[in-house]
């Protein structure tokens, strides 16, 4: 890919404008999981050494172009003076004269955090007048935000064009982490793919299926693709208007010679709660009462088995109710199997989406895993073969 890194750029005595991704769950004016923001410090660290002066835009909720104190950004600064280990500025505004002045009145060593880009509407417009404006206010952009780069907006593709641009150090290694799991794998490769609606993940299973060697269909989605030969799954979550779509990813599996795995032994309960009396049948004996709620052990064993055979691992979406126990052994078991095999230097894997991150961190396997990204639909429109306006203005 012909982007740029902090490595490409001349930062000394400039104002680097610095897109990145704080947009992190607040409780009672407090930052309660500080993830991205941790993510952000080695962008910021870096231009600090180079001699630069970091200049913060972000969003924050969805104001939809108005101005709304409860979404504004000065409720970060805690936590991104914590991670730092030094005080941030904040000014008012991201354009107009607060931005200005505060940015003009930079010293080398300071961090400013510019206010809610998504106040104005310009920005999820990407109005080049507001692009214009955020622009004026540096020397250089760097793109630190793939969480956000699946939005053509101002403040991720039209400043993009106006400056000389690079990608910051997060997204920097979410490209290359990605880039090496689908766009250029070690075969063999394996893709797990979970989640509640087969209708979600239409595009990401049809371009999977020419790219992967094996396919791991789990959560309810897996009850479609039984469905769809044939098998009866009770009172399962199913989509039954999709069992023709299934029946073509599978052919279209075939024709490419990937393998889809399903469940071939299914955990049943009568009732969608913790320590629900729950019983483990084969994947065509579900009983008409019940409901399908995680694979089976079988299922895991084989799991584990084309686990161990790749080289390459994609992760996206729960093997099945993981949020309640005991419908989480699945889930737990594959991921830590993914894990010590990553662990061993055997495995690459590289896992994102909010269920998928929740679920490997509930299973402990998170740490070892090659990469684990922390955006949700940039992961998924890249592993969708879509192009991210935001990485495509860093080729430009």
């Amino acid at each position: 890919m012909a982007w740029k890194t902090l490595d490409d750029m001349d930062l000394a005595g400039k104002v680097a404008l610095v897109r990145v991704d704080i947009n992190v769950p607040v409780e009672d004016g407090r930052v309660t999981d500080a993830t991205r923001i941790e993510r952000i410090v080695p962008t910021v660290k870096d231009i600090l050494a180079k001699g630069g002066k970091p200049v913060l835009l972000a969003h924050f909720g969805r104001p939809k172009g108005e101005v709304v104190p409860e979404m504004s950004l000065k409720v970060t600064l805690p936590a991104l003076e914590a991670a730092f280990g030094r005080g941030v500025i904040f000014a008012e505004d991201c354009i107009g004269l607060p931005a200005k002045q505060a940015v003009a009145a930079l010293s080398e060593g300071d961090i400013l955090l510019l206010e809610n880009t998504r106040f104005h509407a310009g920005e999820e417009k990407n109005d080049p007048a507001m692009a214009a404006a955020l622009a004026a206010l540096g020397d250089v952009y760097v793109n630190d935000a793939f969480s956000a780069a699946h939005r053509a907006h101002a403040s991720t593709e039209g400043i993009a064009r106006l400056l000389p641009s690079c990608a910051g150090r997060n997204m920097a290694a979410e490209l290359k982490a990605l880039e090496g799991a689908l766009s250029n794998p070690t075969r063999p490769v394996a893709a797990v793919v979970g989640g509640a609606k087969v209708s979600t993940k239409l595009d990401l299973l049809g371009n999977l299926v020419s790219k992967v060697d094996f396919l791991v269909i789990g959560g309810g989605m897996a009850n479609t693709f039984l469905a769809a030969q044939g098998i009866n799954v009770g009172k399962s979550l199913c989509e039954h208007d999709m069992t023709g779509t299934a029946r073509d990813i599978m052919d279209k599996a075939k024709a490419a010679g990937c393998e889809i795995i399903l469940p071939t032994d299914v955990v049943c309960a009568r009732e969608f709660k913790a320590g629900a009396q729950n019983e483990t049948v084969p994947a065509d004996s579900c009983p008409a009462d019940a409901m399908i709620l995680d694979a089976g052990p079988a299922t895991v064993k084989r799991i584990e088995e084309v686990f161990g055979q790749c080289k390459t691992l994609i992760w996206n979406g729960p093997l099945g109710a993981f949020e309640i126990d005991p419908f989480d052994m699945a889930t737990n078991a594959a991921a830590k199997k993914a894990a010590d095999l990553t662990k061993a230097g055997s495995l690459v894997s590289v896992a994102g989406g909010g269920d998928t991150v929740a679920a490997l961190n509930g299973a402990g396997a998170a740490e070892d895993f090659s990469y684990i990204s922390t955006a949700g639909g940039a992961f998924l429109e890249w592993m969708e073969g879509k192009t991210l306006p935001g990485v495509a203005a860093l080729e430009g």
